[in-house]
């Protein structure tokens, strides 16, 4: 019996999830992004960036987890990372004081798609709102792709619900839309039962 667990990433984990998030992206936004861009993304150069995340943090409020389904031998399949939100957490024209300082912004939430609907992206958003809580934040946001009813239907099921904020992502002059979500996190959030990454055509 397979069983599933979410825990702090560690330094020698930024390989895989690097190799994890260029799989999904590739799989799961085919349809979004174009193909060369896709083809062109470095997994070194973002392993480099997931070690630097993990060893040297923006903050102590910065986190990276990751997903681990063990069965004969354990497999990383997928992870979350979340801080205080930055400029990329904002909308265009968005001041910097517009979220406040009792926000979380989700940078990251992939599940690889062969390991999709067992639980896992539901035990990080899970395990994501306890740290969250932990630290004093009341208030956690994301952005979804537009066209990524996947994501969005995860988060929607967990509590999320668009904030009103929209922007367009300049993709080598492709725009690609996107809604962001938010939740309270005074209150108690569902879990859900779909997984990001894993439900995409």
């Amino acid at each position: 019996m397979a069983l599933g667990y979410v825990r702090p990433a560690r330094p020698d984990d930024a390989g895989e999830i690097a190799r994890i998030q260029l799989s999904t992206w590739r799989t799961a936004y085919r349809r979004l992004l174009p193909k060369h861009v896709l083809d062109q993304l470095d997994e070194d150069w973002m392993a480099q960036q997931w070690r630097e995340a993990v060893t040297n943090p923006p903050s102590d409020r910065h986190h990276v987890l990751v997903a681990v389904e063990q069965a004969d031998q354990s497999y990383l399949v997928g992870f979350l990372a979340a801080g205080p939100p930055d400029e990329l957490a904002l909308a265009p024209e968005e001041p910097a004081e517009a979220l406040g300082d009792t926000a979380v912004a989700i940078t990251d939430l992939l599940v690889e798609p062969r390991w999709g609907r067992r639980g896992h992206g539901s035990r990080l958003l899970a395990a994501g709102v306890d740290l969250w809580r932990d630290a004093g934040f009341t208030t956690a946001v994301a952005w979804a792709y537009e066209q990524d009813k996947a994501m969005s239907g995860f988060l929607s099921s967990a509590g999320w619900q668009p904030d009103g904020a929209a922007r367009s992502l300049d993709v080598d002059d492709l725009l690609v839309p996107q809604l962001r979500l938010h939740v309270s996190l005074i209150e108690e959030s569902a879990e859900a039962d779909g997984e990001p990454g894993a439900a995409h055509d």
